[in-house]
């Protein structure tokens, strides 16, 4: 039962029978000093009180302390995060921090189940749909029954590896790598993909700017939309049989002032 907490003034306003009335309902061992002084009904109202009080500040921080404690040890065994990297279509790297823990592969020469998930380059399950094998990964890394893969001396998303997510991308549009860049059949230059700390990036024709794909088959993919419609023309075809300068887009006018065909007064 909460009784009322009575501060030492509120006491003392209190008669001789009202003290004894309040200390009744305390149900308290602490002892009157002498019954027939309002003082002493007081004090031995206010001493119960503080050691109530101070018994439950003394739970109160117990309690604290032991919530701290368990959230410590949650935190301690509670696997991190897993960050998944997209190389390509039908190959995902599963990474905590910067360690691989595992990876998902696509088997064209399977019939049904083609998604296995790899650890140490060997086949630990295999499911038809890419998320079964997702589910896989992620439940036995939290109950810690995954496998633990042997780190590799060199980072597993190698640049020659880079080069060759791209480069089985591009062959499927039809398109060049050189030195400086993506290019279609007709020799037109339509921009870079790369891969940074695992984020595949595309960077459009003459942009100076890197966006962000969500992998390098959305990447490549960018870059056969790019507008190449107005390579054959001069630039003041451009600006005289099209739209005033002032109105051409970013990336046009971005070209108009690069062309090799500008000429300065």
């Amino acid at each position: 039962m909460t009784h009322p907490i009575y501060t030492q003034q509120q006491l003392q306003r209190k008669t001789l029978n009202q003290l004894k009335t309040i200390y009744a309902q305390l149900d308290t061992k602490t002892e009157v000093s002498d019954k027939r002084c309002k003082e002493s009904w007081v004090n031995a109202i206010i001493t119960d009180q503080s050691t109530k009080l101070q018994k439950v500040d003394n739970q109160a921080l117990a309690q604290a302390e032991l919530d701290n404690y368990i959230a410590d040890q949650a935190q301690a065994v509670a696997p991190e995060p897993l960050r998944i990297v997209e190389i390509s279509f039908d190959h995902h790297e599963y990474y905590t921090d910067d360690k691989l823990i595992a990876s998902i592969s696509h088997d064209d020469n399977h019939l049904t189940q083609r998604w296995v998930v790899m650890v140490n380059d060997k086949e630990l399950f295999r499911a038809n749909t890419l998320m079964r094998c997702d589910r896989f990964i992620c439940t036995h890394y939290k109950d810690g029954t995954l496998p633990v893969q042997e780190q590799q001396a060199t980072p597993p998303t190698t640049e020659n590896q880079i080069m060759a997510h791209i480069f089985n991308e591009c062959q499927n549009y039809g398109f060049e790598i050189l030195d400086d860049g993506i290019y279609n059949n007709k020799g037109v230059k339509l921009g870079q993909v790369g891969c940074t700390d695992g984020n595949w990036w595309v960077k459009r024709r003459y942009s100076v700017q890197q966006q962000y794909s969500n992998s390098v088959l959305d990447a490549v993919r960018s870059l056969s939309m790019v507008d190449v419609s107005c390579d054959s023309k001069s630039i003041f075809d451009e600006y005289f049989l099209g739209q005033p300068l002032e109105q051409l887009t970013g990336d046009r006018l971005q070209r108009l002032l690069e062309s090799a065909e500008l000429v300065t007064a």
